[in-house]
């Protein structure tokens, strides 16, 4: 028998108890999960709804709940053990700069932030610094784009009720033109964000889903401006695109 919890708090108990359900069963309904806290299913989804949006919990087609890019960014298996997202990433990383001289990373979503869970830097002298370890706005990054790019408009209206926050001056300022950038990366495979985070820098970001069509994350590439002119893009966006494809294989079916 458990020791009982000096101070519990409910509404953290039944948080801490999801994820681990989600670590166990992979695939999450909302009567299941009220069913197992005991709890109003309108509770249970409220819940839910937070751990999805701090990345601990994404949704597919049949609104049902799997564990988040959280739970790879903490090295959890969820479920039977599978392939972990960094340790398939990283040789691809790793060849991909090698191929672009470029710096890479590899992303996640977390609410209104894209968080960097891996990166390799390129060798040139003038290059994008590695930002693992590090969250930034999603707005207004290549792979923050791309990952909003693929939620739906009332999941993007609940992530922003107030509007996109401020950021660095060139960045998108309101919710219909960031919409109009969202339907370009779908469009097109691919979001970019010229000199929208920092000033000198071009970022270029692919998603990432395993073979069941779940989004794991983002693979962007950095470089500076001068290095990257237009005609670049489309070359670079389609060297990512590859690797993403490449990755899916071996993600599998999660």
């Amino acid at each position: 028998m458990q020791n009982a919890v000096p101070y519990p708090i409910e509404s953290v108990d039944n948080a801490l108890r999801l994820i681990l359900l989600l670590r166990e069963r992979s695939r999450l309904g909302v009567a299941e999960a009220a069913r197992h806290l005991g709890v109003a299913p309108s509770t249970a989804h409220r819940l839910l709804g937070m751990l999805k949006h701090h990345g601990f919990a994404v949704q597919d087609g049949r609104r049902a709940y799997l564990p988040g890019p959280v739970f790879a960014e903490l090295g959890l298996v969820a479920g039977r053990p599978g392939p972990d997202l960094r340790s398939v990433v990283r040789p691809h990383l790793e060849r991909l700069s090698g191929a672009l001289q470029e710096t890479v990373h590899l992303a996640v979503l977390q609410g209104t932030a894209v968080r960097f869970l891996d990166g390799v830097e390129a060798t040139h002298g003038l290059r994008v610094g590695s930002r693992a370890g590090m969250s930034m706005s999603a707005h207004c990054t290549s792979g923050g784009k791309v990952l909003l790019a693929q939620l739906s408009p009332a999941e993007l209206e609940i992530l922003y009720p107030r509007g996109l926050p401020a950021a660095y001056g060139p960045a998108v300022e309101d919710l219909a033109a960031l919409r109009r950038q969202l339907a370009t990366a779908r469009r097109l495979g691919y979001a970019v964000n010229r000199e929208e985070s920092e000033r000198g820098i071009t970022g270029i970001g692919v998603c990432l889903r395993d073979t069941a069509g779940r989004v794991r994350g983002a693979l962007a590439a950095g470089m500076p401006t001068a290095r990257c002119p237009n005609t670049r893009i489309p070359e670079v966006a389609a060297e990512l695109l590859t690797a993403a494809g490449l990755i899916t294989a071996e993600l599998g079916s999660g």
